[in-house]
């Protein structure tokens, strides 16, 4: 009997710095002590999302789910699961509330409430095997579009869904990409944007790492929407397995017909090439990006006009969300009706978030708009960690805010997150507890955004300075009363 079983092993960063890729020839080299290589198969997976339990090895088809496993683990997993069907209770997780173990990821908490569409393959699939992308309808939803719509209908389509994006301004992504269509013909471009610099943020990483190929298929698609031949992803240098996997993407593609002249014989050529930035926080503005790409310095552009009538090179260019791309084929796949049900009346579809800080449940999380931060910190997030107060949380990176327990059922959403001082920047959500200092938070957003300004204007340049040294002094015990007067005139 031939591939009987399936361990599914994460290879995302973390668990990758954690052994993962060791556990992977380790199972492999014991699989074929036992002549077992016929019946097992090891597959390499993208992030599973449950980041705090790694590294993680999912057994199929028994879905029997290990958390932090060990590279001494691995020996066990194969002679007492494997081999003798026994499953090894001290590997899986244990449900901090009911402490009890849980066998099957369906039945954890962190998973229950969740909605998975931008994560849909991570996880599992090999996001490096391009004939496992094609078996969950990979390029399916580009085929169609090719061969049955006309890109008119295609922008149809997105704005019929109201998919917005999710990078953190919130525009329709069917709006911006009918701007782009509409400038005269000639040379046009699709830019993803992979520039994630939000300190706790790692969305747009973990997509490319585990799906990249829903990327570049919702690229080709958004190219044949806009009239673009040409597109790059502007992804920071710091993400070397993402930029790996992409690279092996771009090229199966290329090989199996996706990507290149006359696309399922459709007279459409679209191409992609990967270009790297600096790591500069400014560059996930999308006028600052092109600036980068364009070797310029990467600072922002006054607008209008937008890139969509005057990008890069001056010329048509629609600028896209990692996240925001990953939800495309699905649309195509299921309908904009479909998507345009989930979520809340003027946010639909889901969006992930990078849940961290004192939780204890950490990880990935993509749940429907409308989810209230009480459903993520408490059911998904499993509650603060030692049963300590909550104190606040904080979203949308160094723009965004913080939230208190007063605004614990708002649900998230563009609009209710603005109404209460806060946004939903590109989704990293850090919880705090009682024993955490807001003023060292302040503290530590200021010297990033200080060190990460571009210097082109003068607010930024030296207000945020001018902050920092004040709340320097506060944390020392070293202000005065008219430091809180200044601090707040410097924050208008």
């Amino acid at each position: 009997m031939k591939n009987r079983i399936s361990l599914l092993v994460c290879g995302g960063t973390g668990c990758i710095a954690s052994e993962s890729n060791e556990m992977i020839t380790a199972l492999n080299t014991r699989l074929e002590e036992l002549n077992m290589t016929d019946e097992v198969t090891v597959i390499k997976t993208g992030c599973f999302g449950f980041c705090g339990q790694g590294p993680i090895i999912k057994v199929q088809p028994d879905n029997v789910f290990y958390v932090k496993v060990k590279l001494s683990d691995i020996d066990e997993i194969i002679d007492e699961h494997i081999v003798k069907g026994r499953v090894l209770d001290r590997l899986l997780y244990e449900d901090p509330k009911a402490k009890s173990k849980v066998k099957e990821h369906k039945n954890m908490d962190f998973y229950k409430k969740q909605y998975r569409i931008a994560l849909r393959n991570c996880g599992f699939i090999n996001p490096e095997d391009i004939s496992e992308y094609i078996a969950v309808r990979g390029y399916e939803a580009l085929a169609i579009t090719l061969a049955e719509s006309t890109p008119e209908d295609v922008i149809k389509q997105m704005k019929e869904s109201q998919l917005r994006g999710r990078g953190g301004g919130g525009f329709p992504t069917g709006l911006k990409w009918e701007l782009t269509a509409k400038q005269p013909k000639g040379d046009k471009y699709i830019i993803c944007n992979a520039d994630e610099g939000d300190p706790g943020a790692f969305m747009d990483r973990s997509i490319l790492e585990g799906d990249p190929h829903s990327v570049l298929e919702a690229m080709a698609i958004g190219g044949y929407a806009t009239g673009a031949n040409f597109g790059m992803v502007y992804i920071r240098a710091e993400y070397p397995l993402a930029i790996h996997r992409l690279e092996t993407a771009i090229n199966q593609a290329r090989e199996f017909g996706f990507l290149g002249k006359d696309i399922f014989g459709s007279g459409f050529d679209f191409d992609i090439e990967i270009r790297l930035g600096a790591g500069a926080f400014v560059c996930g503005e999308e006028t600052a990006l092109i600036h980068s790409m364009e070797g310029l310095r990467g600072e922002p552009a006054k607008k209008p006009p937008f890139p969509s009538e005057a990008g890069f090179r001056n010329k048509p260019t629609s600028v896209n969300n990692v996240e925001t791309l990953a939800n495309i084929p699905s649309i195509i796949l299921n309908g904009p009706q479909w998507f345009s049900s989930i979520g809340t009346e003027n946010s639909k579809g889901t969006k992930v978030f990078a849940l961290a800080g004192k939780i204890n449940n950490i990880g990935l999380v993509e749940v429907p708009m409308g989810t209230t931060l009480r459903e993520i910190i408490y059911d998904i997030g499993g509650g603060i960690i030692n049963n300590k107060e909550f104190k606040a949380v904080q979203t949308g990176g160094p723009s965004g805010g913080v939230i208190t327990k007063e605004h614990l059922d708002t649900p998230i959403d563009y609009e209710s997150l603005k109404a209460i001082g806060s946004m939903m920047g590109s989704g990293g959500m850090i919880v705090l507890d009682e024993d955490d200092d807001m003023v060292e938070l302040s503290k530590f957003y200021l010297d990033f955004t200080q060190d990460e300004s571009c210097g082109k204007c003068t607010p930024c340049r030296i207000g945020t300075k001018r902050m920092y040294e004040i709340l320097d002094r506060l944390t020392k015990m070293e202000g005065s009363p008219d430091d809180l007067e200044i601090l707040e005139d410097l924050a208008i």
